[in-house]
């Protein structure tokens, strides 16, 4: 912690919050580079929420792709990618939501999944 500055520790975090909103390269570069050793309560607060968004995101990017997948070849019906640009519409607006969270420097949940993301990784 700088001495003339008492506040850059927390602005670090601030810092780390912010690059962890963009991809997992960025939650990567925010953990190792600004947080892991200059450790605060609004960068842990946001590197947990971040990590959960990008798994979830993953999961149904991937996780999708797969059923629609196999549902196209098995019937050629693909009216369910329709369905799945609202799921992508709904972490759009959740990433904005906890992207203007880090910013302002608050520790708010983002919805639906900020509660999870504080109980499930304890340890960041």
């Amino acid at each position: 912690m700088d001495p003339l500055n008492p506040f850059a520790n927390e602005q670090q975090g601030k810092t780390a919050g912010i690059i962890s909103y963009f991809t997992i390269f960025g939650w990567l570069i925010a953990y190792f580079g600004f947080h892991q050793n200059n450790k605060t309560s609004l960068g842990s607060y946001q590197l947990r929420q971040t990590l959960l968004l990008h798994l979830v995101s993953m999961v149904l990017r991937f996780g999708v792709a797969v059923v629609l997948g196999l549902i196209w070849l098995s019937t050629g019906f693909f009216s369910l990618y329709s369905f799945m640009r609202l799921f992508y519409l709904a972490l759009l607006i959740i990433w904005i939501i906890g992207l203007i969270g880090a910013i302002n420097g608050e520790k708010k949940p983002i919805p639906f999944i900020g509660d999870a993301a504080q109980s499930m990784f304890p340890t960041i």
